[in-house]
């Protein structure tokens, strides 16, 4: 890895490391450490995942992605946002384009300089109302899985509400097992707005933005005829994300995909 290029990107506060890697040449050997050490904050370059772009044989491209722990996961929103940016500047696809993923075949189109949409797997394992009994307290919350698995989740005091706490203890309930579930705490703001914070499997934190956990709560807002579509969402970090829902229930996610370096690797960023 050392020598290696890549990008920083950001999709409305979720952060990734992009690396070209169409020829093959990353040893995967070892690569989850790697990947969970490259991510790490204050000692490396730090980011909410990594992404490795890969040669398909079938559309644009395929992506290989990583939670910041090192761990696969079937899709990521606001990852393919920033990906899609990355290949349309780099020549490898078109202002529309396809790529593979472990959940399908993921269509994206560039919308603007830095804004990217992307149509996400159609959503599916809809329930509505679960009663969830944690440690002190139970909640009430409903789940889909737009690519990834969701629980979506109102609470009132969103400012305040201990998201770490609750949402660690919920990501690993057994109702939600094996496999575990990502936590949407959601408030309806005056304006119809709505404002999220997020809960990542995979990261084990609380993240600035959920592209698949923000299309969850709009989904699941939708169909229980709460909010009409477009909905927007404010994210943890302060940025809007709007979904779309067309009539056959196909969602689409369009936000901001930020450039904000290109870099080079050195063996010390990964080797400590």
């Amino acid at each position: 890895m050392d020598g290696v290029s890549f990008w920083k990107m950001s999709g409305s506060g979720n952060d990734f490391i992009i690396i070209d890697n169409r020829t093959l040449f990353i040893d995967k050997t070892d690569f989850r450490n790697i990947v969970a050490k490259l991510c790490k904050r204050s000692m490396s370059v730090g980011a909410d995942g990594l992404i490795l772009i890969e040669p398909s044989k079938q559309v644009d491209f395929k992506w290989d992605f990583y939670n910041s722990d090192g761990s696969t996961a079937e899709m990521c929103g606001n990852g393919s946002r920033c990906a899609a940016r990355f290949c349309y500047e780099n020549g490898i696809a078109g202002k529309q384009m396809k790529f593979e993923s472990l959940a399908g075949i993921i269509e994206a189109e560039i919308t603007g300089s830095s804004s990217v949409k992307v149509k996400l797997t159609r959503p599916s394992d809809l329930k509505l109302d679960i009663e969830i009994p944690l440690t002190d307290l139970t909640l009430n919350g409903s789940f889909v899985n737009t690519g990834v698995p969701h629980i979506a989740i109102e609470v009132e005091d969103i400012d305040n509400f201990d998201i770490k706490k609750y949402g660690r203890e919920i990501r690993f309930h057994k109702l939600f097992s094996p496999t575990g579930t990502n936590v949407n705490f959601y408030k309806i703001l005056p304006n119809k707005t709505v404002k999220i914070r997020t809960y990542e499997r995979g990261v084990e934190d609380e993240t600035l933005a959920c592209g698949t956990g923000s299309a969850a709560v709009a989904f699941i807002l939708h169909k229980k005829s709460i909010l009409k579509t477009p909905v927007e969402l404010i994210t943890s970090g302060g940025m809007k994300l709007i979904i779309h829902i067309d009539d056959n229930e196909k969602i689409y996610l369009e936000g901001e995909a930020r450039l904000v370096y290109k870099g080079t690797l050195t063996e010390e960023a990964y080797k400590y």
